[in-house]
């Protein structure tokens, strides 16, 4: 699977080893960005990911910030992105299986290397369950705010 992955300054330290996860798994990973620890807007990031992700077919995302929240929510603003912050293995799995989650978000200051590592296999090994599931999907879409 191809996999654009992105932070913030807040994100940055953690970006390589998550990099080295997702690669370990058999991703092709595109890295958009930043790479050095000068402040940076992580809706610029986001953002960025996000048309990857739209213009690229069947392709997935990864954004880190400090919390996972300022991604996540920047990156809901585009229709066709389902963008899930998880905290945990369940929340990444639930997030794949019910929610077909196209792009995974955290936070480097709340989760550590090994939340992350779990967070990471929940992702990559999580399949979309459809049924019930995708009419749900379905209505984000066609009914927004």
């Amino acid at each position: 699977m191809k996999i654009f992955i992105a932070s913030d300054h807040a994100g940055v330290a953690i970006k390589p080893n998550v990099i080295e996860m997702l690669e370990k798994r058999g991703n092709e990973v595109v890295d958009l960005g930043t790479n050095d620890i000068s402040r940076v807007d992580y809706t610029d990031f986001a953002h960025k990911l996000c048309e990857e992700v739209l213009k690229n077919k069947d392709t997935h995302g990864v954004l880190i910030c400090g919390s996972g929240i300022g991604m996540s929510l920047a990156a809901n603003k585009h229709v066709g992105i389902r963008a899930a912050l998880c905290h945990d293995a369940y929340t990444a799995e639930m997030a794949r299986a019910h929610n077909d989650a196209n792009v995974l978000c955290f936070g480097e200051r709340i989760v550590g290397l090994g939340v992350a590592e779990s967070i990471i296999d929940a992702w990559c090994n999580g399949v979309f369950e459809g049924g019930r599931h995708a009419q749900r999907v379905n209505k984000i879409e066609v009914n927004p705010c």
